[in-house]
């Protein structure tokens, strides 16, 4: 029996043992510590519902909420690619769960923004703003900047833009599918991230910024895998990022360059091809083949998380989505065996704002729940018990930190916390490995 804290992860009999505490928390593995090659850098990531006095299941709901906003604009990507190409904006996925802190100009002003690995796009509130959110920091101000530059119409980057104009330069307009929008001058500057600073960065200078989806930061950087990110325009074929758990306090980590490196020869990592949408080059999409719940393999279809040809279906991994969201139809048999397989009554309140819920006996200290597989090509991914059942003793329930979607599925970050979350874009490659996030 490996023992954490104050935590106990016992398999036996296919099943999780899970003690938790009045809040309810579950166990994890003993986690294998990677080597990582010391080059490239590194941000600190914190999460947008740090600092609040919340539960683990209060911050799961809160994402929830989020992720469902999230979820169908990222299908309404997906339907705007697969029905039209005359649009009048594009549509992207927008805010995410996790911000990060960088610098902007000459000299750097610090500020955070949203890590959204669903699209592309840098940009920042710029003055003179006619239209602005409310922000913690000073709006950028380019006329303090010694190194702004803003981009010809004729630029690549400018070119690569989804929809473009040009009046005073490169313009660029960006909605978000809950009208949410940020409009403005795709410009050049250095950014700065912790002490490594990177000259001419193409990003949004925003003018007009509206809607509420943006208010945790001021602005957003994308890490798609479009020309126009972060992770493009660095030339880094390698970037990774490693995420505490929900109800921790302590920061998550973004790993850029060689500094994503770890030790190929581990025999926890699972590795699994990275599939590629001409409809929908920003995505990171994964081959699901199937799922297990306990030791029963699922009966679902193989064209069930398929991608298509004109951007639909598929299943893809995305920071910025809290719980994961599985086809209605694989979803069902999911939470059908979750059901069949606990010895606890279903908790059909609806309070928790997740779809499958168990009530726990008055008292009770631990429960057991089934172990989690999800195969991917070339990997089977078993999640630690506290990657998908989240529960409160105080509420009296344990719930599936899982959804049913139309269409697109999402990987989402609860089922990745603990684990560093490698993007190897050379050899077209996504690994994870177990690792303590706390620790890196």
């Amino acid at each position: 029996m490996a023992r954490m804290t104050s935590l106990c992860f016992v398999l036996a009999l296919a099943m999780f043992t899970i003690f938790f505490s009045p809040a309810f928390s579950t166990s994890r593995r003993a986690l294998e510590h990677p080597k990582i090659l010391q080059k490239g850098f590194r941000v600190r990531l914190k999460h947008v519902d740090s600092g609040k006095n919340l539960t683990k299941l209060e911050r799961i709901r809160h994402g929830v909420k989020r992720g469902r906003n999230r979820l169908q604009r990222l299908k309404a990507m997906a339907l705007v690619a697969s029905s039209s190409s005359e649009i009048e904006a594009p549509v992207l996925p927008g805010n995410g769960e996790f911000l990060m802190k960088l610098a902007i100009g000459t000299p750097p002003e610090t500020y955070s923004a949203i890590l959204d690995t669903g699209s592309d796009l840098i940009w920042t509130q710029c003055k003179p703003c006619t239209q602005c959110f409310d922000q913690s920091t000073p709006i950028f101000d380019p006329k303090k900047s010694s190194s702004f530059s803003k981009l010809s119409c004729s630029s690549q980057l400018c070119e690569a833009l989804p929809q473009s104009s040009c009046n005073k330069g490169c313009e660029y307009q960006y909605s978000y599918g809950d009208y949410s929008s940020t409009q403005g001058i795709l410009a050049s500057e250095t950014l700065t991230f912790g002490k490594a600073s990177v000259p001419n960065v193409a990003f949004g200078c925003g003018a007009d910024n509206e809607g509420s989806g943006f208010s945790q930061g001021a602005g957003l950087v994308g890490l798609g895998r479009g020309p126009l990110s972060l992770v493009s325009q660095l030339k880094e074929p390698k970037f990774s990022y490693c995420l505490t758990t929900v109800d921790d306090t302590k920061t998550s980590t973004l790993l850029m360059g060689s500094l994503a490196s770890v030790n190929a020869s581990s025999s926890a990592i699972k590795t699994t091809p990275l599939i590629h949408s001409p409809a929908q080059p920003s995505f990171y999409y994964l081959s699901l083949e199937g799922i297990s719940v306990g030791d029963t393999r699922l009966p679902i279809k193989k064209s069930t998380f398929s991608l298509q040809d004109d951007g639909s279906g598929g299943l893809i991994i995305d920071s910025g989505t809290t719980i994961t969201y599985l086809e209605e139809s694989a979803f069902d048999l999911v939470a059908k065996e979750f059901t069949s397989q606990i010895n606890l009554p279903v908790d059909s309140s609806g309070s928790t704002g997740l779809d499958v819920c168990f009530t726990l006996p008055s008292g009770s200290t631990n429960m057991e729940v089934p172990k989690l597989v999800f195969h991917f090509d070339g990997a089977d991914l078993e999640l630690p018990a506290e990657n998908y059942m989240i529960g409160d003793s105080s509420m009296g329930v344990a719930c599936l930190a899982m959804g049913s979607s139309s269409g697109m599925s999402i990987f989402g970050n609860v089922q990745q916390q603990n684990m560093l979350v490698l993007h190897d874009l050379e050899k077209e490659t996504l690994s994870f490995l177990p690792t303590p996030c706390d620790l890196l």
